[in-house]
């Protein structure tokens, strides 16, 4: 077999990877591959495989698989040879790692051994095979996360060899070294090694490790470990966990943020990047084990539909991630009417007054004697009631088992903007619409000062000067006392896209060769354009916090677009609602002045 030696100095290639930091080492043994070369003091061995080895970290255990289309290769041209994975000691290095490439699935490299005294020993233990099995140190910088028959799996996608060891015993009985013709070694040594260290791992007693007998082979010795733990956990009691990392409500967040991300992109947590890559199936699965309910052998239809009743968090993280699909939505396509309205929040469906107290005028000047007089204010008060608008959403068990989150995430994404739709549509009729108000009077009335006489479209002629007799108008209301002017600021032009362009021009900035080039208007009214307002009408109204007159309601319990889940037995798969509890009405007349244009 031909060896490959490399120079042991040889530098970084250029555009390599910078080095990764070395305490996060991870490794794994494999039994050596080659027949030692004497001349160039090398042999040939497989450091890596796609073999699992069982592990264990703070959620528990978990199997690791280590994708050998994952390692950087750029990085792993020449690495330490080391001895037992000992960083400390500048003599634990016994050669170098050189020529490390993939071959048929597996990581493979030239391990040269150096001619000091001290390693004389080492080589002659593994010349006469009592030394055969090396390892891999290596650092992960991305994982991917699944759940298979009960146990988590962790694959590292991309990481980095940081060293080889030479080891008694390996992680990856398929380590080891390779000899041509020659099946890798699988001896009893080997199977021992292999008990011992999934034992040792998932904490199994001891009485577990002696029933392996030789007669099982090794996929037949790790599910007997998958069953002995999946017993253990229950027989255990089930603790939930308030607070801290594993809350269960925690996960659960987190889960919906990784589907929400999945349904529909924008910005993804960095505590919900571990499950991002976890199908439905296996998210239905998590949430199935962490209600105390094993899924070994179960098909997708069936975890899918364990999952839909009983106690699992499923539908709930579910309908969580629609709801943020859904909101997101529903905001990218509210009304701009909504910023020149009160928002007010109902504790049911009556009909709800909206009293508006009116205004106490000027102080009183005092009598000789410091009498205090006594006044009363008049008050007016406008109605208005929630109703409620809805649709349904069914999750099929087609789509849960085909993983289609991207068609999920269209769906609801148009149920928000299809709750955003509906508020705009109530939002313009009301608002377009001139009810009647309880003082027997329509919203803009000539009686009131707040319609024009004469209608003027904007970018007509005439059209500054219809702006400026708007603005007195405003600007000389009077209070519900009649005599008290409570100085109206006129804020928004409000316009459909008949008048938008003409609405830009007007209140655009210019730059005044003499003072009679001013834009009066400029900086002062802000153009607000509603695609759903027709005709070249237009309207001014007052900053809503100073004086209202818009105004729009939510019930308090369920503010916005919701996503609801409901049992369902006539389908097959997860059954959703999406409802809005939404009303609207005018508080005052006073803030709102409207020109019907041409």
């Amino acid at each position: 077999m031909a060896t490959l030696t490399a120079n042991p100095d040889k530098a970084r290639k250029p555009g390599a990877p910078p080095p990764v930091d070395r305490t996060d080492l991870l490794s794994r043994a494999m039994p050596a591959t080659g027949d030692f070369n004497r001349d160039s003091m090398t042999i040939t061995a497989v450091i890596a495989t796609a073999h699992p080895v069982a592990r264990r970290d703070s959620r528990g255990p978990y199997v690791e698989v280590l994708d050998p289309a994952g390692l950087d290769l750029a990085g792993a041209d020449d690495v330490p040879f080391l001895d037992s994975h000992n960083r400390t000691r500048a003599q634990a290095t016994i050669g170098r790692a050189q020529n490390v490439r993939i071959e048929d699935g597996q990581v493979v490299a030239d391990l040269r051994f150096s001619v000091a005294d001290d390693v004389a020993p080492i080589v002659q233990r593994v010349q006469d095979g009592t030394l055969s099995k090396f390892s891999a140190g290596y650092s992960v910088r991305k994982w991917r996360e699944s759940v298979d028959n009960g146990l988590r799996t962790r694959t590292a996608v991309d990481w980095s060899l940081l060293e080889v060891s030479l080891v008694a015993i390996p992680a990856d009985p398929n380590c080891s070294k390779r000899s041509e013709g020659m099946a890798l070694d699988d001896n009893q040594s080997d199977r021992a090694a292999l008990i011992e260290q999934i034992r040792s791992s998932l904490a199994l007693p001891e009485d577990w490790a002696t029933r392996m007998n030789d007669e099982l082979t090794d996929d037949e010795i790790r599910e007997s470990a998958r069953e002995e733990l999946l017993k253990r956990q229950k027989a255990a009691p089930k603790i939930r966990v308030h607070g801290g990392a594993e809350d269960p409500a925690q996960i659960s967040t987190r889960q919906a943020d990784a589907i929400a991300f999945r349904m529909a992109g924008g910005d993804l947590p960095d505590s919900a990047r571990e499950y991002v890559g976890m199908s439905l199936r296996d998210l239905a699965a998590d949430s199935l084990q962490r209600a105390g309910q094993s899924t070994r052998g179960m098909s997708a239809d069936e975890v899918f539909q364990r999952a839909a009743v009983g106690t699992s968090d499923f539908p709930v993280l579910v309908s969580n991630s629609m709801n943020k699909v859904a909101l997101d939505s529903y905001r990218a396509a509210e009304s701009p009417l909504k910023a020149l309205a009160r928002q007010r929040t109902l504790p049911n469906f009556k009909e709800s007054t909206s009293i508006r107290l009116g205004e106490m005028g000027r102080l009183e000047e005092m009598t000789e004697g410091g009498e205090f007089i006594h006044t009363s204010r008049a008050e007016t008060g406008e109605k208005m009631s929630l109703k409620t608008f809805g649709r349904a959403i069914n999750v099929s068990r087609k789509l849960l088992i085909d993983d289609d989150l991207n068609m999920l995430g269209d769906m609801t994404a148009a149920m928000g903007a299809a709750a955003a739709q509906t508020e705009a549509e109530e939002l313009v009729a009301t608002f377009t619409g001139n009810p009647v108000l309880s003082d027997g009077n329509a919203v803009f009335d000539a009686s009131r000062g707040n319609l024009a006489a004469v209608g003027v479209a904007l970018g007509a002629a005439g059209d500054l000067a219809a702006i400026d007799d708007a603005r007195k108008a405003m600007r000389t209301i009077k209070g519900l006392d009649g005599k008290t002017i409570i100085g109206v600021q006129p804020k928004y032009l409000v316009v459909g896209p008949e008048s938008e362009t003409a609405a830009e021009q007007i209140l655009a900035s210019i730059y005044a060769a003499t003072k009679d080039d001013v834009n009066a208007f400029s900086g002062k009214l802000s153009p607000v354009v509603e695609p759903r307002i027709t005709g070249p009408g237009w309207f001014i109204m007052a900053e809503p916090s100073r004086v209202p007159a818009l105004q729009y309601a939510y019930l308090s319990a369920a503010q916005g677009v919701q996503i609801q889940r409901q049992e369902a037995w006539t389908t097959l798969g997860l059954q959703y609602r999406a409802f809005l509890d939404f009303g609207t009405g005018w508080v005052d007349w006073r803030g709102a002045y409207f020109n019907p244009g041409a």
